[in-house]
């Protein structure tokens, strides 16, 4: 059964996209078959595989309104064993549409059932808001990866997520775990980067990841390239952050690397 893992931070600009990408591709390399869900509206996600959200035919939209199963929009990247669930523009109708269903918060859990047999992991690129797709997002995940950036903004996302994981048990009655706040965007010498290392690790040591992701013009590239960091520039310092990244997230989930 896959594990399920949301990217989320309450704040933009935080490396959601650029971790949920590197990440999976990065899992895939080790031999782990991976799906990532795009579910944030901007899809940002399934342009940095190389896709165009307003050319896929179907889209996760397509799924969270019932009009069809998952199975049927997921689509091959470049990199065998990783797969998209795409967002398209219409994705952004479903914060209103889902409003009318019965059960909304978990439209994305039960779509994603019959996927769980067929994947190591899947990852969930989170919109960078409180929203009924975000819910979704949690209520289908068994855990979260919250990417932090040097800001207080972005510290400040990480603790109003984890308001939010306390009302989704309280409400919904599901456990959903921080497998880990990973530093991204990160330039050591930053006294800024610094003061927001020690608050993190003042308040979240047990969640706070040793692997760092540093600033990198290779990752800035990569994504405008539409491909993974390891296809772009596989010596960089961000691919070696990524590997490291997998590395460390598959010992705290007792699993190896291939």
């Amino acid at each position: 059964m896959a594990r399920v893992i949301a990217i989320a931070n309450e704040k933009g600009g935080t490396g959601k996209t650029t971790t949920a990408v590197n990440l999976a591709a990065s899992l895939a390399l080790n031999n782990k078959r991976v799906l990532l869900v795009d579910a944030d509206p901007q899809a940002n996600a399934t342009q940095a595989l190389g896709f165009r959200p307003e050319s896929v035919p179907l889209s996760l939209y397509d799924v969270l309104i019932g009009r069809t199963g998952a199975m049927e929009v997921i689509r091959h990247t470049a990199i065998p064993a990783f797969d998209l669930l795409p967002a398209s523009l219409d994705l952004a109708g479903a914060t209103v549409e889902l409003l009318e269903v019965p059960d909304r918060e978990f439209c994305l859990r039960k779509a994603l059932v019959p996927l769980r047999e067929l994947y190591d992991f899947i990852f969930i690129d989170c919109p960078p808001s409180l929203g009924i797709l975000t819910v979704n997002a949690l209520a289908a995940a068994d855990g979260v990866l919250v990417p932090v950036d040097a800001s207080l903004f972005a510290v400040e996302g990480l603790r109003q997520l984890s308001r939010t994981l306390e009302l989704i048990r309280e409400n919904l009655e599901l456990e959903v775990a921080i497998f880990g706040v990973v530093r991204t965007m990160h330039e050591r010498r930053s006294r800024l980067a610094r003061l927001i290392e020690r608050e993190l690790r003042t308040a979240f040591a047990d969640h706070l990841l040793e692997s760092v992701v540093p600033r990198s013009v290779h990752l800035a590239e990569s994504g405008a390239e539409a491909k993974p960091i390891f296809h772009h520039a596989p010596g960089s310092p961000g691919a070696h952050a990524y590997r490291m990244l997998a590395e460390e997230l598959l010992g705290r989930l007792g699993e190896g690397v291939s």
